[in-house]
């Protein structure tokens, strides 16, 4: 391994606190996080897209999107057909080797590894992972008349610290394996696509996964806004709509999900109004009007370099105009530079004034005040509240996609999403960790209710946050063994009980302080938060006792939860 990649994976190791992993499986971790990276602007965890270990198929590493999503379970995709209706899938596949060469034998053997996964009649042994993810893949073809337009792309990336150079025999042989796995018939025609990665690929894919989004569009017809308080420049125009395309999609042909994250709906599918937005474009004589139709797109960018036309904007936001935003991703084939999209550009970095545009831009959905309170002033408060903590409990609440990606010295690990903090809110003081294991579509429906409450004290936000650290740490670090990682949810919730008592104040009430408090005390301490996961385990074990053997499935059912209860209170 070269030196530059050596120092990447070194500092990886570090970032993500994987210090009890071996060198091969460390690199098959960074190889994972680099290809997935490059599809999935999100935070992830690790352990949610690497497969590797003894019957897996000769692949390390799976990530599975639809519409921008990462899923991991098949109640996941039912969940997320719930709320988007239609998919568009991806299927990433990884495989890597810490030597230097591509070796054509062993390519092959993850092309047939491929084969494998999606073979109906598999007769090989494979391990928990493979199982869960081929289950997932076939909970999405069992729904494939609600594929949103194509079939599903198949991405095959193959890690080496080595060069590719093109090698005439690799290729044709290739080019050759790509031909059998489209003749399968379960992907897009000319999305099948096998990525050799050697040391300058990787190396750039690491780089590119510690910088924001940044995207360049030409901006030809606008007009700058007069001067406003808290905003450093302000454009309103309209630019051509395969132009705009720019700004959310990505590298790889998908769209840009977090993009979409400050808006309080997410895209609603083809309901009455995105249809229509639909036949303007799939109309060719209406392609003029959309201009006037449609209420444009509002963009608000921390970053803004302007020269002439061009315009160059890095950790943006599309704060309005999400679902005509989808609907231009999906019909991007019939556009025309005769549809144009109203778009504004606001450059600012005053947190007051992107809340403000944040609340002013949802008015214009049905949402409540409650709505928007939780996903502005609330994250903010909590954002300053973990990185107030020292260095031993600090946490980075991540408001915004890769808002510390560039950040020197921050532990991955310590980054806390918006999705995984309203899971570990729900599991460990809600009750309800059978949910948390699931898509949080169902948890978000508790935003601005039960779960970030305009009056709901901060600490036990940050309890919930730091619980679920410790806990994947010690998994990571071998302190607890992994078979129980698919109760990790139920553990959060034993913990609480065990260190703290079921009695819990209001989160409004002065009391949770003092509760937290109590939590927090022990999880800081090694010795007493590992004794605290020991106990708590046996509480699963006892679950696991009377229900049956510890699944991805049984610790998603209520059943599940009211037996480590049922434990927990005997």
């Amino acid at each position: 391994m070269d030196r530059v990649t050596k120092s990447y994976v070194e500092q990886f190791k570090r970032d993500q606190s994987l210090d009890g992993s071996s060198e091969s499986e460390t690199f098959e971790h960074f190889a994972n996080f680099c290809v997935t990276s490059d599809i999935h602007d999100d935070e992830f965890l690790l352990d949610d897209v690497h497969m590797g270990g003894g019957n897996d198929l000769g692949i390390d590493g799976i990530a599975i999107l639809i519409n921008g999503t990462l899923v991991t379970s098949p109640e996941e995709v039912q969940d997320l057909l719930t709320v988007n209706g239609t998919m568009d899938v991806t299927f990433s596949f990884v495989q890597a080797k810490s030597g230097g060469n591509f070796s054509a034998e062993q390519i092959r053997s993850f092309f047939e590894g491929i084969k494998d996964f999606f073979s109906e009649d598999l007769e090989v042994p494979v391990n928990e992972n493979i199982e869960n993810a081929r289950a997932t893949m076939q909970e999405i073809y069992n729904n494939s008349t609600r594929f949103r337009k194509n079939k599903p792309s198949c991405r095959l990336s193959y890690v080496t610290t080595g060069e590719w150079k093109n090698d005439a025999h690799i290729v044709s042989k290739v080019k050759k394996w790509e031909g059998e796995l489209r003749s399968l018939s379960l992907f897009h025609s000319d999305s099948v696509t096998f990525a050799p990665m050697g040391a300058d690929e990787i190396q750039t894919s690491y780089q590119r996964s510690k910088n924001s989004v940044t995207t360049e569009f030409s901006f030809v017809n606008r007009v700058v806004l007069p001067e406003i308080s808290g905003v450093n420049e302000a454009y309103l125009g309209t630019v051509p709509a395969t132009e705009f395309l720019r700004l959310i999609v990505d590298p790889s042909d998908n769209i840009r999900k977090p993009l979409f994250t400050e808006n309080i709906r997410d895209f609603l599918d083809y309901n009455p109004v995105n249809t229509e937005i639909q036949e303007t474009i799939r109309e060719s004589a209406t392609h003029d009007r959309f201009a006037v139709l449609n209420n444009g797109v509002t963009v608000v960018t921390r970053d803004l370099q302007v020269t002439a036309n061009k315009f160059e904007i890095s950790d943006y936001q599309i704060v309005n105009g999400c679902q005509t935003s989808h609907v231009l991703f999906d019909e991007r084939s019939e556009l025309t530079d005769r549809v144009h999209v109203p778009l504004k550009v606001i450059f600012t970095q005053d947190e007051e004034v992107i809340n403000a545009v944040i609340t002013a831009t949802n008015r214009q959905t049905a949402v409540t005040s409650e709505d928007l309170y939780a996903l502005s002033s609330f994250q903010k408060k909590l954002e300053a509240l973990m990185g107030a903590y020292p260095s031993k409990k600090k946490l980075y609440y991540e408001r915004r996609s890769r808002q510390y990606s560039s950040a020197i010295g921050v532990e991955k690990v310590r980054i806390v999403s918006k999705q995984q903090q309203i899971k570990a809110f729900a599991a460990m003081l809600l009750d309800e960790p059978h949910k948390a294991s699931r898509y949080y579509a169902d948890l978000r429906a508790m935003v601005g209710k039960r779960i970030f409450h305009k009056d709901h004290k901060l600490d036990p936000y940050y309890t919930a946050a730091f619980a679920q650290y410790k806990l994947e740490y010690l998994f990571r670090n071998g302190a607890l063994p992994v078979r129980y990682k698919p109760a990790r949810y139920q553990l959060l919730m034993a913990a609480r009980y065990i260190i703290a008592g079921a009695d819990m104040p209001s989160f409004s009430a002065n009391k949770i302080e003092g509760y937290c408090t109590k939590i927090c005390n022990c999880l800081w301490d090694e010795t007493t938060a590992l004794e605290a996961f020991a106990k708590a385990i046996e509480m699963v074990d006892s679950a696991e006792n009377e229900l049956g053997e510890l699944s991805r499935e049984i610790v998603k059912t209520q059943a599940f939860t009211d037996a480590v209860k049922k434990a927990l209170t005997a």
